[in-house]
Order: C-alpha cells, then structure tokens, then sequence
C-alpha cells in the first residue's frame, strides 16, 4: 500500500504539466486510448523539427535517414515486448484490427482454404475474420480447454486459425496466455492473440518464443496515447504462412511485370519486406522512439503500471459494489471481476463493466448516464463496445433477443437502450498509467451523488392494489398463440411472461395467408389448424411447428423457423405485384416467408396454398392495427355485487354495453383486442346448461383465451359471467382495462384437439348469452402501463398463478 501511494503522489506530482488536457477532467477510457504526455510531444516534435525525413522508398539522405529510423525502432519495439528479434519479426500496420485483416488475407488464401476458432469474449474484429473461413466456431472457456486437450478436432487437412484475447476488452477479464502455447502442439494449427486491451498497462512478455503465440496484433495508441499505429508481431517459424497471401502492394516486391506477362517476385529479405503494404506511416513509426524512452522515463515500467492501476480497479470495485439504495438494493450491477491485487499475474485487468438500477430494479439507461456523465466533464464508454459475445454472456442475451432488438430499431450508438427489460449495453470504466486514486474516488462519489436513492421513490395509482375486490383469483392457465388461428402454446407455471401493447408476447405475430387471395386464413374453414401447433424454443431462438393430426405421407416431423425478423427469411417486395393481405377486414401489409419447404409444410396439412407470414410489433400504416374491442351501449357496473357467491343455476348477467371507444390500441393478428380473459366458473355454468341438452361439454381451449382465471378458493367459487362487470383487474402488479365482451362465431365448434366441429358450445350460448341478436362470452383487455421507472414497469410480465383482484 505504501508503494501505491508513493507511485499515485508521484503520477499527481507531474500530471498537471504532463496532461494539461485533464484540467477539471476525470478520463476512464483507457481501454479505449490512454493519453499522450507533453513530454512525449515536445520530444517527438523536436525530433521533427531537428531532422529531415524522406520517403523511405528512395536512395536519398532523407528517405535513408528514415529507413535507418525506422529499422532501430523496429527493434525497440520487439524489446519493449521482450521479443528475441532472432524469433521474432514486426509488422508495422494502421492498428490491430489491419494486424487481424493481414493474417486472415493470408489464411484464406489458400486453396483449401482454412478453419477457424474464437473464444466468445472476442472483439468484434476478431469476430469478423469468421466470414472468410472455411468453416468457424464460436468457444467458451470449457470449448477451448477440450479442443486444446485433443477433443473437437477437425479431419479435414485444412488449417486451423485459433484467436483470442489476451484480455477482454469489454470487462478486462484476462485469458490465459498459455492457450497459444497449448495450440502449438496440435497439428496444422496457429494462434492468434489480440493483446490491445492488455497491453495498455501490462507487460506483454514474449520472451520464451516456443511459448508465444503465432501472430500477436496491438495499437500503440492504447500505450502510449500516440500514435495511431499497430503492429503484428510474427513469430519467424509461423512467418512463412503470412508469405503464400495473393495480394502484394508496393514496396513488398522486386520485380513486377505487367505487358505480355504477368508475374512478381516477392521481396524475401525479412518477412516484414514482404508484408509491409506501401510507404510506411514512417512518421508514426519514428514517434515511438519519444513514446517508450517517455514512458520510461515517466513511469519506470509497465509493471509499475500495471501494480499501480491493478490496485486503482480494486478500489474502484469495492467502492461501486459498496454503494446501496435506502432500501439496501445495490446501485450497481457489476460484470467485471474483483481485480486480485498483490498476484504478479492478475486474472483481471483494471477494467470495471457495470449497469446501474434504480431502487426499484429497474435499470437506468446508459444513453441517459453518458449524457449526466458528460455533464460533469466524465469520460467514459458506454454501449456494447465492440464485443457482441461478452455482451451477450453478461447480459443475459439470447441471439433471437438480439435479432429481435435490431428488428425493433436498436443501431449501434441509438438512444434507446433498453428492449423488453434488458439493456443492450453497458458502462465500462477503464484505468490507465496517469489515473489517480482522486479519479477513482471522484467517480465513485459521481455515481453516489446521482444513482444512489436516498429515499425509495414511491410511485402511485396503479402500482396499488385496487380498493374495491369483486372476487379472490388466480392465474388458472396462460395460453399464446403464435401463429393466428392454429393451436395454443401453454405457458409454464410460475415462468415471467412479457406483456407488450399488442398483448401477450409472441401471440399472434404469424398468420397462414392464402396464396391466391392474400386473405388470412381462419379455423372456421380449416378446421386442421387446431392441429398445427407452434411452440417457442428460446433457447434455439426458433418456433417450432408440429403437426398433430393424422400422419401424412411426405410431412415432416416439425419445421422451425427463427424467431427473429431476419429480412432475408421474407419474400422481397414487389411493388408491381403487391398483393396485401387481410385480417378480419383489415388490410395489412405481412412479411410472406420465401422458403418453399415452410410454406409447403401448411400447404399440404391444409390442402390449400398458403403461405407463412409474419406481422411484428412497431409497424405503421397498414403495418399497424388497433383494437375494436368497446364496451356495449348500456353498461352497467355492479359495485353491490357480493365479492365471493356461489355459482347460480339462474340466467347469466347482462354483458355492459357502449359504442364508445377512448383511445386506439394497438393490436397483431388477434381479431378485436390485445389480450382475451375468461372465466373459470362461466366455463362451468355454461357446461351445466349443455350437459341439460347431453350435449358435450366445452373445453376452456375452445374459446382460446389468453388467460383463464379462476377463484384462490375453490370452494368458493367466483360468480359466474362477472366478468362483464368488471371495470379492470390487477393480475400480479400488473393492471388491465377491460375493453368489453367477446362476440362469438361458430369457430368455438372446432375441437382443438381433432379438429371435429360440433354445434356446441355455440348453441347453448345462443340460448343463455345472446344480447342484442349477439352472442358474447368472455372479455377484452388491454394493459394499463405503470407509473414511474420499476422493474414491473421497465418489463411488465404476468403468471400463471398470480394473484388477481377485480375492481367494478
């Protein structure tokens, strides 16, 4: 502790005359770019001033002055990283990520092409060389440790390209160095490593050259703030395969001939010769002669650096992980490691991730923190910063949630961040040589002072339960139907269910359209629909379809298609032969599924040409529909009504009525509103009327409903039909408006199960529920949003089993 303070009193010491950009600034993102001292500057611009460079492709005293510049800095550079220039070559390149395209331009050169493998916490360039190999594969940490001990090996002949970094970019989690050393022993295999973020404040240690990896790529901006130059680091045994890549550029070849023949011969004096595309940044390269006798003189080494900024992260952890709300909920949601001070080779980099919440659990969108940070002169990143694995893996976020954000609108660098109650980002606070423990502590006071609630907000209305009880229910059942007309998919017990504006998650979002007519096609006329049952499989971010019916020869078992709203699953638009389809009267827009193998899995089940197609949520025009669902003309609320009585033999009550409707609400494919809700004990009292005729009883399933909800108490049960009373109900902490009864077809003859018509239950409620020549059962509703910013609000979700409350 003692050292630290002695090297933080030293960095403040000089800071102010090194670093005059940080006046009244707090910088924390140096796994970004680190900062470029004065000294390093004035060193580097003397050096300008004093002497006389040329373009090194020349015979001139100038070009030679820099060539003979260039060349010694060369070998500074392999020794800054203790590289043996024996095993060792440098590449001078624009950055890492030229470092990263130059070896993949060698890759896949090849005739036969190569394999490739990244662990998941890579940066989305490394991410990107996947799109010229072979095949690629995407390694978590057990993955990587399986492949390396002999499993997961590949008989193909081809190469294998083996890529990861040294420390995560995103949370400053630190890999393990010996994997490179590890592939090594595996045939036809090289590695890759990505050092950029790690060597910002650590040693980069390649002296045991057997135990290197292959190709190691670095920006120099992110040590030394300046320049803004990288470098592929080749060990000289694996060089000769960077050699066999098709393209040269000038400077790399001795002859070229072009008229009557064409053919090159490759420089083969050093491998850099041959790699070094065009004039090199020759200026960049002579300025990190300044950067490392600067960085020396200033800092000593890089393991001071790293001691030093390993023990600022610490404090900086504990300090977010400290701070409470009024009601002891944590402030932050931390993603990173505790940083392991005093182990000369940490797992973790001085690098803390995190998301903020509120008291309520919510989270606070990092677009608004960016803002109130840059406010208070913070520097900091915030987002998914480069690195789409780690992103995923810390957050929670499965690949279809991703696809699906991106249908929604979600860009990189877009103020909304925050879809279906997950962010998509996160902040991210990264220490470099010149950070202090006051940066630290002024962070930490900046995240108390703003995000920590002293007192718990509380929010009213409807996050109360309502005053006046009609009756004590639960949540019986939750039922989606995602494909219009087709059969249910039942929601587990206990499992959180999404409630959007359009409904339920998921329900209703496909329909099966006629080829022919574009006309949505409905179970009145094909009763086999009830028999196609999708169910959503989010682990495979799939739906996926089976059909329950009698075996037909030819059909497959089930089909899948993804739940994201990837474009290039859709059929292009063609303006000349633009076809809309209609959904109970409405003309919409739906996006038709091209692959011929789906669209011929409903076709033959149906006996009709049809087709998939998908209306999702955010449309507008005719990709937009609203509820018309309204409650009936003489609406008549029943506050005298008892909470709890027994379930009447006599006539059902009269559903309200009105013409009136108050605000338009969005809508899928559902017929009239966003969510349909019956009643257990109308269920019951409308079986007892058809079993007096011996007809056969109704499944709840037939008049498939959203949610069945049915009394805590069964020996109590609700009142029969007072549904149509009710003004709204809270399920949970969620709260509904009903919209009014549900009129009735004879659709509600089609047994779900076989497909058989019947005339019940749609006769008996000719007799005991018709109202105005109109037959109703069941109710509407749609979701009243809650007030304020809480984790119920942010991400609304109901259960079966919740408790349910009724207001007249």
């Amino acid at each position: 502790m003692e050292a630290e303070l002695e090297y933080n009193s030293h960095v403040k010491a000089f800071r102010e005359e090194e670093y005059p950009m940080l006046k009244d600034a707090i910088y924390l993102d140096h796994a970004g770019a680190t900062l470029y001292s004065k000294s390093f500057m004035e060193k580097y611009m003397a050096d300008m001033m004093g002497n006389l460079y040329g373009n090194p492709h020349s015979g001139s005293p100038s070009s030679q002055l820099s060539t003979d510049r260039v060349e010694d800095i060369r070998l500074k550079v392999l020794r800054f990283f203790k590289a043996d220039p024996e095993y060792f070559d440098v590449v001078f390149v624009a950055n890492a990520t030229a470092g990263i395209k130059l070896v993949m331009d060698a890759f896949r050169g090849r005739d036969a092409g190569f394999n490739y493998k990244y662990h998941f916490t890579a940066h989305t360039s490394l991410v990107g060389v996947r799109e010229n190999a072979v095949s690629s594969t995407c390694l978590d940490d057990k993955d990587v440790e399986d492949w390396l001990s002999g499993g997961l090996q590949e008989k193909n002949g081809r190469l294998n390209l083996f890529a990861y970094p040294a420390q995560s970019n995103l949370d400053g989690r630190r890999l393990p160095m010996s994997w490179a050393r590890r592939a090594h022993n595996l045939d036809n295999t090289y590695s890759l490593l990505d050092a950029s973020a790690f060597v910002s404040t650590s040693q980069l240690d390649l002296s045991e050259a057997s135990e290197a990896p292959d190709f190691t790529v670095l920006s120099f901006y992110k040590i030394f703030g300046f320049p803004d130059l990288g470098a592929l680091i080749v060990r000289k045994e694996s060089g000769t395969i960077l050699q066999e890549r098709k393209y040269f550029g000038g400077g790399t070849v001795d002859v070229v001939l072009c008229i009557k023949e064409q053919w090159h011969a490759p420089k083969t004096q050093s491998l850099h010769d041959s790699l070094e595309d065009g004039t090199l940044a020759f200026h960049s390269i002579i300025s990190l002669d300044a950067a490392i006798e600067t960085q020396k003189k200033l800092y000593g080494s890089m393991d001071q650096i790293a001691k030093h900024t390993t023990q600022l992260a610490h404090r900086l952890y504990n300090g977010l992980a400290s701070l409470k709300h009024s009601n002891s909920k944590p402030v932050c949601k931390l993603h990173s490691k505790v940083p392991s001070s005093g182990s000369k080779f940490p797992n973790q980099g001085p690098v803390v991730a995190f998301n903020l919440r509120n008291s309520h659990g919510a989270w606070i969108s990092n677009t608004e923190f960016e803002k109130l940070a840059y406010v208070r002169n913070f520097h900091i990143r915030t987002g998914g910063l480069c690195n789409p694995g780690g992103i995923a893996s810390s957050l929670n976020l499965q690949a279809w949630e991703m696809k699906r954000n991106f249908s929604a609108g979600f860009r990189c660098g877009v103020e909304s961040d925050i879809f279906a109650g997950k962010p998509t980002g996160m902040i991210r606070a990264s220490l470099g040589a010149m950070s202090t423990i006051g940066d630290v502590d002024a962070f930490i006071s900046f995240i108390e002072e703003f995000y920590a609630e002293a007192e718990t907000l509380t929010y009213a209305s409807n996050d109360a339960l309502p005053t006046e009880i009609q009756a004590d229910m639960v949540v019986e059942s939750l039922t989606i139907y995602p494909i219009k007309s087709c059969g249910g998919m039942s929601v587990p017990p206990k499992t959180p269910w999404e409630v959007r504006p359009e409904g339920l998650a998921w329900d209703r979002e496909w329909c099966l359209i006629h080829q022919g007519t574009g006309q949505a096609l409905s179970q009145k006329r094909y009763p086999r629909m009830a028999q196609i049952r999708p169910t959503l499989n989010f682990s495979k971010g799939a739906m996926e379809i089976h059909y329950t019916g009698k075996p037909l020869a030819g059909l497959p078992d089930k089909i899948s298609v993804p739940l994201s709203a990837n474009p290039n699953l859709f059929q292009e638009a063609d303006a000349t032969r633009f076809l809309s389809s209609r959904v109970c009267g409405d003309a919409i827009v739906t996006r038709t599924y091209a692959d011929h193998a789906v669209n011929e899995f409903f076709s033959n089940i149906l006996e009709v040409p049809c087709a998939l197609a998908r209306f999702p949520a955010g449309g507008s025009g005719l990709g937009l529909r609203h509820a018309k669902a309204h409650m009936q003309k003489h609406q008549r609320l029943k506050k005298e009504s008892p909470s709890i009585c027994p379930a009447p033999e006599g006539s059902p009550f009269t559903p309200p009525d009105s013409d009136s409707e108050s605000q338009k609400r969005p809508i899928l494919l559902s017929n009239e509103s966003p969510i349909l809700v019956i009643n257990r004990s109308s269920i019951d009292t409308l079986n007892k009327e058809i079993k007096k005729s011996a007809g056969k009883p109704a499944s709840a399933t037939v008049f498939r409903a959203n949610i069945v909800l049915a009394s805590f108490n069964p020996s109590q049960p609700l009142q029969p039909y007072a549904e149509d009373h009710w003004s709204s109900i809270q399920i949970g902490k969620q709260k509904f408006e009903m919209l009014g009864s549900c009129r009735r077809c004879h659709m509600i003859c089609v047994d779900q199960d076989t497909a058989e018509k019947d005339n019940e239950p749609f006769v008996t409620l000719a007799k005991t529920r018709r109202f105005d020549s109109k037959i109703f059962f069941g109710s509407h509703m749609c979701h009243i949003p809650l007030k304020g910013l809480t984790e119920a609000s942010q991400y609304p979700t109901i259960s079966v089993g919740d408790l349910v409350t009724a207001e007249s």
